[in-house]
């Protein structure tokens, strides 16, 4: 089994506050983003408490963060196992973790939605090695996997269309500065995009200019089936993908009831 490490889900632009910081700050960064809690950083970015929407309950508005906050904290490294973390959350009741180096620096926050994403769509080794085999088998080939930066402008896309909704979630991940990667084949000068088209339509939207990719290297003299389909559809960049906006991704079922 691949072992799903916390950095693969982590997200890596976390809200911090400072302990000088007061009850009134950190109100108003939870009705700026919406998160109920918060890391307390250092000047050197050291993680040295943490504090939550419950820690400001029916305190004065100046009070300073450092006088409230839990200095008794849960973390995760990033090159732990996720279903550690997750195990620790369950204990221990925790939402979320600060992730932090060997010096105690915040490199990123783990939440209990982190660890459920993990479980959905994801791109891991395992899915990766099962299409190397695949065109190693059918075009007796020697494909060369490597993980690297790829621009989004040259990605060749091998479906026609996405969905709006899911669309949407991928571009909050990017936000949040997740980075799952796609998978592209590599022939020659060409980029073809097999896994990943609503995250890099995302990234068109949010003007990123590279996505984190498994790269699938194979000869530019073999002609791969998805060719075909790339010439039939007349597929040429990521601006071909239609976004289809009154159908929800059709894995999801929405279901309404009247109230009585």
């Amino acid at each position: 089994m691949v072992k799903i490490r916390v950095a693969d889900y982590m997200t890596k632009n976390v809200y911090t506050l400072k302990p000088d910081d007061t009850v009134e700050d950190a109100i108003k960064l939870i009705e700026k983003t919406g998160h109920d809690g918060f890391p307390v950083v250092d000047e050197n970015n050291k993680v040295i408490g943490y504090i939550s929407s419950i820690d400001l309950l029916k305190k004065d508005s100046k009070t300073k963060i450092k006088d409230i906050m839990s200095k008794q904290l849960y973390v995760a490294r990033d090159f732990i196992d996720l279903r550690d973390a997750a195990r620790v959350m369950f204990r221990t009741g925790h939402s979320k973790l600060p992730v932090v180096d060997e010096n105690d620096r915040l490199v990123g926050i783990i939440t209990n939605a982190d660890v459920i994403r993990s479980q959905i769509e994801r791109v891991d080794p395992d899915k990766v090695d099962k299409l190397k085999r695949t065109i190693e088998k059918v075009h007796g080939i020697k494909v060369v996997v490597e993980r690297g930066k790829v621009s989004v402008d040259k990605l060749v896309p091998t479906q026609t269309k996405i969905y709006a909704d899911e669309l949407r979630g991928r571009m909050y991940e990017l936000k949040r500065g997740l980075a799952e990667p796609i998978v592209v084949i590599v022939k020659g000068n060409n980029f073809y995009l097999v896994d990943g088209h609503h995250r890099v339509v995302a990234a068109k939207n949010l003007c990123i200019k590279e996505l984190d990719a498994y790269l699938l290297k194979v000869p530019a003299t073999i002609e791969l089936g998805i060719e075909k389909l790339i010439r039939k559809k007349g597929l040429r960049s990521v601006e071909n993908i239609e976004i289809i906006e009154n159908a929800p991704h059709p894995l999801v079922e929405i279901t309404f009831r009247n109230s009585r």
